[in-house]
């Protein structure tokens, strides 16, 4: 359907789509918005002609691609911290970043509250208006039917609409929710019940799924970038669970909806139906890949072939999009993969224990997680010093490797964006949410063979090696499931919140973390309880190569000292001052800043980020702060 949405919109001539830059918190002129378009082109010629349809409907994403808004501030932001991702300078600070993520935010974030500079809370709003523009005047044509071009365009547009308020809600709770195109008795709501809005975006979806085609059927399904029926489909189902699952409410309570229609009686089957469908049709809705590695060398090579694990990416264009700036290994210098200029990459990184809880011989682990960075075109341990004057190379910061420069196939030269894009849904999210929902209707049996589909390719294939090193407690392992295929991708929080699991995941997770970091009565590092087994060193060798490539004993439980390699360097990789240590005034460690910092607050009161002090002075007294903001 296009490229990316940098380069795509080029509609300098159809003046009449100018109106979809002005928000509640852009402009507020009345007149303008009650006045006629002069436009030559009027919305009846437009949205006829699917070319120009066409473009006005990629034009929705285009806001998304804004310095401020999904790339630099939605995306790599909002989903930290979790039990298994957190922001990879994790002391306690009071900086807007580390506020975002430690469960601490205020309503004048100085990356969110930017007064007089759109962030991701106005493009996005300026990205429902195009999309509310997008599908009146499809409508009105008549003509937007299944089977036809402006048809597959209306079920895009709605499709999108449905993704921006589902990221608008599962960020701020209940938020102003508009699905006509703004007038001037509609510049001012309050905000609606997230209730109302999930039964919109949920029959929303089941409209553009008849609408759309499965992958490749359709020259609009041809690639990731497309809207087909298999991710409507997904992420409906996605959706539907979402709605009748916990989340905190304005008066601070955790809970389901109260609405019926939004029960888990009537949202479960409706869910197992549309991902049953999909199943069912096989290959032509696309395929899980069989290597959990290709997933994300495709990924990051750029391969944008519909049909296979990824189902639907926001297309941002080689010269946008911040995936590799914060998810990657880190790059302190420019290097054959790598031309930025400075350090980029492990802003964000995986929890420390979260290597160890990988069983043995699962696969994802080493592409998930990477205990080495690049330096003059050459792998390192990771070092404590960013300048590599560290004294210890240490397992305090780990980087995901999910997100690779040097997997793409070209070489990253913008200052601050390197193009990858965010994968919003994957084929393997088909059957671990068929594994929750199969489990919550009491189908044990078949949630625990949706279950093995993922896990036994993560055991390349072998079935019963997935079965016995899976948690005993089925839903634990459901829920482990997710953790361990999508650590990373920033979808944990949502999850967690659903399960009504944030607070005492995270809680446990810094159990986890103190249990790893033991201190004894030496001053040394001994680990205990579930990570009793851990080595505290690690040996390292660089291959004779042209990457210094590094191979390792002592990252795996078990690993001793007495049988390391010969030719290996033996570093200590677990050390207590790495980790910040808080000392009482006899010098004995009382707790640690950096494990602390996983949180502030409680995370189960502060599920959803404060509508920013700007956009409230701005709304003519229609909204407020909830949640204890």
């Amino acid at each position: 359907m296009f490229n990316n949405i940098k380069i795509i919109y080029n509609m300098k001539n159809i003046k009449y789509l100018i109106i979809a830059f002005l928000t509640i918190s852009l402009f507020g002129c009345e007149d303008y918005l009650d006045s006629k378009s002069k436009s030559t082109l009027d919305s009846g010629v437009i949205y006829s002609i699917p070319t120009l349809a066409e473009g006005a409907v990629n034009g929705i994403l285009y806001p998304l691609a804004e310095t401020n808004a999904y790339r630099g501030r939605f995306l790599p932001y909002y989903g930290l911290n979790t039990d298994c991702e957190w922001w990879n300078v994790p002391n306690i600070s009071s900086t807007a970043t580390s506020d975002l993520s430690q469960y601490n935010t205020k309503s004048n974030n100085s990356n969110m509250n930017t007064a007089g500079t759109p962030n991701a809370w106005d493009f996005m709003y300026v990205a429902i208006e195009r999309a509310n523009m997008a599908i009146q005047g499809l409508r009105q044509t008549g003509e937007a039917t299944a089977g036809t071009d402006l048809g597959a365009l209306l079920g895009t547009a709605l499709t999108y609409r449905a993704i921006i308020y589902a990221d608008l809600v599962k960020a701020w709770g209940d938020i102003p929710a508009r699905f006509e195109t703004v007038s001037s008795e509609s510049i001012y709501i309050p905000k609606t019940d997230r209730d109302q809005i999930y039964k919109q975006i949920i029959a929303d979806l089941k409209e553009a799924e008849d609408l759309v085609s499965w992958p490749l059927e359709h020259k609009y399904t041809q690639t990731v970038h497309g809207i087909n029926k298999t991710f409507v489909k997904a992420y409906r189902a996605r959706l539907c669970l979402n709605a009748c699952g916990y989340s905190q409410r304005p008066d601070g309570s955790v809970r389901l909806s109260n609405d019926p229609e939004l029960s888990p009686d009537i949202m479960l089957p409706v869910a197992k139906q549309e991902l049953d469908e999909i199943v069912a049709e096989g290959a032509r809705a696309g395929k899980m890949e069989s290597s959990f590695e290709t997933v994300f060398r495709k990924l990051s090579g750029e391969d944008y072939t519909a049909g296979g694990e990824s189902l639907w990416q926001l297309p941002f264009g080689q010269g946008r999009g911040r995936i590799a700036f914060h998810f990657a290994p880190r790059h302190f210098n420019n290097d054959k993969y790598f031309q930025m200029g400075s350090a980029r990459g492990g802003d964000i990184g995986p929890v420390s224990t979260l290597f160890y809880d990988y069983a043995s011989g699962d696969l994802r682990r080493d592409v998930t997680i990477v205990p080495y960075q690049w330096r003059n075109g050459k792998q390192e341990l990771i070092r404590d010093g960013d300048k590599g004057d560290g004294d210890f190379q240490v397992a305090s910061k780990w980087y995901f490797g999910k997100y690779r420069f040097e997997w793409m196939k070209r070489v990253a030269t913008s200052t601050n964006d390197d193009g990858l894009q965010k994968q919003y849904m994957r084929f393997s999210e088909i059957y671990l949410m068929l594994a929750e929902i199969n489990f919550k209707l009491g189908n044990t049996a078949e949630a625990r063979q949706n279950l093995l589909k993922v896990r036994a390719r993560a055991f390349d294939g072998n079935e019963a090696t997935a079965a016995s090193t899976m948690n005993a407690d089925l839903w634990g392992a459901i829920m482990d499931e997710n953790k361990y295929e999508f650590a990373g991708e920033m979808f944990r929080k949502e999850q967690l919140i659903r399960w009504n699991k944030l607070g005492e995941n995270l809680k446990e997770t810094k159990e986890r973390l103190r249990e790893l970091i033991n201190i004894g009565a030496d001053g040394e590092v001994h680990p205990t309880g579930r990570y009793a087994d851990v080595p505290v060193d690690v040996f390292y060798k660089a291959a004779n190569d042209e990457d210094g490539t590094l191979s390792f004993y002592g990252l795996n439980r078990g690993e001793t000292a007495a049988n390391a390699p010969a030719g290996y360097t033996q570093i200590r990789w677990l050390d207590a001052n790495r980790f910040s240590p808080v000392k009482n005034a006899d010098e004995t460690i009382a707790s640690f800043n950096q494990i602390d910092a996983l949180f502030i607050n409680d995370p189960d009161t502060k599920q959803f980020w404060p509508i920013w002090d700007y956009i409230i002075s701005n709304s003519n007294g229609t909204l407020k702060n909830d949640y204890g903001y």
